[in-house]
């Protein structure tokens, strides 16, 4: 595959080379300037040693995007990517970044543990380990060329990831002594915006003709559903016109959190409240579940009468939200295998699905019963040998009684004991 590329003004610094960003901010840039007069392109930073940035520009940084569901099939050819840089093998080219005028987005997947603070982390590094240290020097060159700063939209499935990020250049800037003008023209002239990630990327078809007609060795899968939601004050649709391509992307001052708590409570919250009884019946993937009219039935009850009925949003929008998720659930080239869900499933159901029995119960005064016969089965499933958990956490809820379980506050952050009539009802 060596397809020429529209050559575009660079105007996103990528921390991530990964499937994720490629089937999910590529893609959207790509119909972003397929629809309007963005005309920008990405450079992707390989933000760790080792990665895929050598596969990628072996290609010319350009790749095939397929959408595959119970809706068809859809091929994009994404050239939105400009170029590679690797800081471990070119740091200098790395901090020229900074000195690119048009360069304004920053858009990061470092994963979940990518957002920290390491007081290892040395100002003369080239480059500093952590994701922010590199993100600080990049800051720091930009500030001492009297440059405007940047919009960072990090997509790491973090709470408060953009509030975190700026948290940690922070404390960077503190650690090595830089200035107070600095700190406040990080302050005053970047914009750090929280976000909330969710698309189904399947990353690599292994094994699959995917009938493209040329060699493609970073062909890139995921489902068609796809939602950014993104919490600032600042007008991102002047600069990047996301509404200009029809494309899923909620910029709210304010109301994140409500979105956030859809996903957990409703897309998180249906799969975490249906594991354990599923493999329990020997199933082994959630679309095997939707296609088992018993586990249908059981995840539509969790979802429609007792999780929905906590949620704040309007009603017709968390029923579109739910009924999509289930059709995500269903989608025949997804094999999500219910064991890695289930891994960590205590801390899972804490945040997940207790929630919405605390909250049900405080809204109507009953108890959900098909939220805790879920609950009832998570406590089952912990006596076999599928677990995976902590070693303490599995072995206490192995030998423990249901009213132990319960009364353990330090595993659901309080004394459910109140629960525990309910939840022995449906314990075999």
């Amino acid at each position: 595959m060596n397809f020429e590329k529209t050559a575009r003004c660079e105007r996103v610094i990528q921390f991530g080379e990964g499937g994720f960003l490629r089937g999910f901010v590529d893609w959207m840039l790509q119909k972003v300037n397929e629809k309007s007069d963005f005309n920008g392109s990405v450079v992707v930073v390989q933000p760790i040693e080792q990665g895929m940035c050598d596969m990628l520009s072996a290609q010319n940084c350009v790749y095939t995007h397929v959408i595959r569901g119970v809706e068809g099939v859809d091929k994009t050819l994404v050239d939105v990517i400009s170029r590679c840089v690797k800081p471990y093998e070119d740091f200098a080219g790395y901090l020229a970044l900074a000195e690119q005028p048009e360069m304004r987005f920053v858009v990061s997947n470092t994963t979940e543990s990518g957002i920290v603070f390491s007081d290892e982390d040395k100002i003369t590094d080239a480059p500093p380990k952590t994701f922010p240290a590199k993100v600080t020097l990049l800051l720091k060159r930009r500030f001492e060329l009297g440059l405007d700063g940047f919009i960072f939209l990090p997509c790491e499935l973090i709470d408060r990831n953009g509030d975190n990020l700026k948290k940690c250049v922070l404390k960077y800037a503190d650690l090595w002594g830089l200035s107070e003008d600095f700190k406040a023209w990080v302050n005053e002239k970047n914009v750090f915006t929280n976000t909330l990630v969710d698309r189904i990327n399947t990353g690599y078809p292994k094994g699959e003709d995917m009938q493209l007609g040329y060699e493609d060795n970073m062909v890139n899968t995921s489902e068609f559903f796809h939602l950014w939601v993104i919490e600032t004050d600042f007008d991102i649709e002047k600069e990047l016109p996301f509404s200009s391509a029809g494309l899923n992307v909620i910029v709210t001052p304010d109301k994140l959190e409500m979105y956030r708590t859809r996903k957990v409570r409703i897309l998180n919250g249906a799969h975490t409240s249906l594991v354990p009884y599923a493999l329990l019946s020997g199933l082994d993937t959630v679309k095997s579940c939707i296609d088992d009219e018993v586990m249908n039935a059981h995840i539509r009850k969790c979802v429609f009468d007792e999780i929905i009925p906590t949620l704040d949003l309007p009603r017709e929008e968390l029923l579109s939200y739910a009924n999509s998720v289930l059709e995500r659930f269903g989608n025949p080239y997804i094999k999500h295998y219910l064991s890695s869900i289930a891994l960590n499933s205590v801390s899972k159901f804490k945040v997940r699905v207790l929630p919405s029995i605390l909250e049900y119960i405080k809204r109507y005064g009953k108890m959900p019963e098909t939220l805790l016969f879920s609950f009832a089965k998570l406590i089952e499933f912990y006596k076999t040998d599928m677990v995976n958990d902590a070693p303490e956490v599995a072995e206490f809820m192995k030998n423990a009684t249901t009213a132990e379980i319960l009364a353990n506050d330090k595993l659901w952050g309080e004394d459910l004991t109140r629960l525990l009539p309910e939840v022995e009802k449906y314990i075999k």
